[in-house]
């Protein structure tokens, strides 16, 4: 990932940040708008909106990935389809899976699983991210719901950012969480000593977690977790935050191998959102994979 600086003079005071940055760079204004909503674009070490007006001697920084040759071709990747129609379908995403091709990652994604068994996909993400309307982690399981239709996607997309989509999530935490419930609010950005993790910081976006006990074991918590907002690894931040990072988690938990886990017990076990044509309120669930129920059966209740 490169980073360029720029520092504004008389020029450019005045300007929005994604005019300035797409003369300045060359690129798109859209490309520019998809940096500052992923974090890639800060003025002064804060994170901004494309819109951002500029000021002189402000200092502007983006974050360019690395462009990398893609292979978007489809693949026989068996997945795990548990709905679809002409419209939307209803993945059950196997831990271990990306997503989406991107850094360092040409093939054996969602997506070519998707290009294979799937008739149509939408268009609107580009050729990069056909029917991705949402993410979820490599290393986590569970539900995620993919646009078949760009009309499908857009509607899709639409409740993601109102909160009509809910989605719930299954994690197994270190340590005893003290309260039953609650909610962590924070804001979340771009970590600056590693950009390939994210954290807890003045600069980022807002960042909304509720959380309820399930069980409890002896030194681990089962802990549901609903999102209010989408931040990239919102979950396993604001578990790290909080004190009980997710267990397995390489990135934001502890290096142990007690269990001996690919990655953090993490499963996003229901999705519901509105079908984009008929208007039908839908609501799905995945049950916890193998592993996560292996690890449960070994703890002791408390």
């Amino acid at each position: 990932m490169e980073k360029k600086n720029y520092q504004i003079n008389n020029n450019y005071a005045g300007n929005r940040v994604d005019v300035f940055l797409s003369e300045a760079t060359g690129f798109t204004r859209s490309r520019i708008k998809k940096l500052c909503d992923d974090g890639e674009v800060t003025v002064n070490d804060g994170i901004v909106k494309a819109n951002k007006i500029l000021k002189i001697n402000d200092l502007v920084s983006v974050y360019v990935p690395d462009n990398k040759e893609l292979d978007l071709s489809p693949e026989n990747i068996p997945i795990d389809v548990v709905y679809q129609d002409e419209d939307v379908a209803v993945i059950n995403k196997p831990q271990g899976m990306i997503v989406h091709a991107g850094n360092g990652t040409k093939g054996s994604t969602l997506v070519n699983a998707l290009l294979y068994h799937l008739d149509s996909l939408s268009g609107i993400n580009g050729v990069i991210r056909p029917g991705i309307v949402h993410r979820i982690d490599k290393n986590t399981s569970g539900l995620l719901v993919v646009a078949k239709n760009d009309n499908a996607h857009l509607k899709l997309a639409a409740q993601l950012q109102d909160k009509t989509c809910r989605r719930i999530y299954l994690a197994l935490l270190d340590g005893n969480v003290k309260e039953d419930k609650g909610t962590i609010r924070t804001f979340i950005g771009r970590d600056n000593k590693d950009r390939t993790k994210m954290a807890v910081t003045a600069f980022g976006r807002e960042a909304i977690t509720d959380y309820k006990v399930i069980k409890r074991y002896q030194n681990y918590t089962l802990c549901e977790f609903s999102l209010r907002t989408g931040r990239t690894h919102q979950i396993r931040v604001h578990a790290k935050y909080i004190g009980h990072p997710v267990v397995g988690d390489p990135e934001y938990g502890h290096k142990n191998g007690k269990f001996k886990l690919n990655g953090q017990l993490l499963h996003a076990k229901e999705l519901t959102f509105v079908h984009p044509r008929t208007g039908e309120k839908m609501t799905f669930t995945a049950p916890l994979p193998d592993y996560f129920v292996k690890v449960l059966n070994k703890l002791k209740e408390i």
